[in-house]
């Protein structure tokens, strides 16, 4: 343990060197490239520092261009490259792994599984992390609802998976239930089940994993929106008589309306790409498969295949980039407009 630490901090002295030394060994090398000599002209000296003032910022943007580069527009073209190719990455096969995809009965359970997710899970993480964020504000132990709300939030899905699996857990017909579900279905005279293999509503309990955690998120957010409703609007309307329900409905929401969006997209995006609680939980077994799981199978399991492995990878890219752009413009409009 305390080897580790210690490369850990070794690591992190010798990365912020580094930093140190390529921002002002490019800052000292561009100054010496464009000095201007004592004999020059008014007009050249001007040119050098016009010069310098436009490349120093590139000095700056060029560490993180390069990275981006490396890790996220390189793979981009080398998995669309690879999905023309066969399981190995040989053969030139075209679009025969597109053909497949669409007619694969395990992609198509597939997209309705995440088309479920995309349905529920951010439409109830924004809906509750709305009503908490209105309710917690109205309370004198508001601020504490929030925290135990919050608190998933730090727990990362294989974790939270873990912690649920112990809520649906199912131990036989004559074992004692230490699942919290069944134990409430027991007490009520009700019949223990394994609920994760129960087909279409095993999706659903693995959803509320989500919801538990993103409603922390989305409250924390729109909470903040609502802080900046104006005081005023909301005096104006008590004083016409208008009902908590008609102020939340007619004055709330349409006020932080940009926010839920920005929200409600961001948890999608989250949705589009889960794979962490599919697979801690049933391993997409019991018609749990989801895109991401459908492409690890592909890739890395039974000897992988590259072709189409990267082929439903370009699908998951494809369905997240239209929103995450969507979120990104609307983020920076509602930036401008303040």
């Amino acid at each position: 343990m305390l080897e580790q630490i210690t490369y850990a901090l070794i690591v992190v002295v010798i990365g912020i060197a580094a930093c140190f030394l390529y921002f002002w060994g490019s800052n000292w090398l561009l100054d010496r490239l464009l000095q201007t000599s004592p004999t020059a002209t008014g007009t050249a000296t001007v040119r050098s520092d016009r010069m310098r003032t436009a490349i120093r910022p590139w000095l700056f943007l060029a560490p993180a261009l390069l990275f981006m580069s490396l890790y996220l527009v390189y793979p981009v073209f080398a998995t669309l490259w690879l999905s023309l190719f066969d399981r190995n990455g040989v053969h030139f096969v075209g679009l025969s792994n597109y053909i497949w995809l669409f007619q694969d009965p395990g992609f198509q359970q597939s997209v309705f599984n995440n088309l479920m997710w995309l349905i529920i899970v951010p439409s109830l993480s924004t809906g509750f992390g709305l009503l908490v964020a209105v309710l917690a504000d109205r309370l004198w132990w508001g601020q504490i609802a929030k925290s135990m709300i919050f608190m998933p939030m730090a727990i990362s899905f294989v974790g939270a998976s873990v912690i649920w699996k112990f809520v649906y857990d199912y131990r036989g017909p004559d074992s004692t239930q230490i699942g919290v579900v069944n134990a409430i279905v027991s007490a009520f005279g009700g019949e223990p089940q394994a609920w994760i293999t129960v087909p279409f509503w095993n999706n659903i309990f693995l959803m509320v994993i989500l919801i538990w955690i993103q409603t922390g998120f989305a409250m924390v957010i729109l909470s903040a929106a609502l802080r900046g409703i104006p005081e005023e609007t909301l005096e104006a309307a008590r004083i016409d008589g208008a009902s908590d329900i008609r102020m939340f409905f007619d004055i709330m929401i349409p006020q932080i309306f940009p926010t839920i969006l920005v929200v409600w997209t961001t948890i999608t995006i989250v949705v589009l790409k889960i794979f962490d609680i599919v697979i801690a939980m049933t391993n997409g077994q019991w018609s749990t498969q989801v895109l991401a799981n459908l492409m690890f199978d592909w890739m890395f399991r039974g000897g992988g295949d590259f072709g189409r492995g990267s082929t439903i990878a370009l699908v998951i890219m494809f369905a997240v980039l239209p929103i995450m752009i969507w979120n990104i413009r609307n983020a920076s409009a509602e930036e401008t407009t303040r």
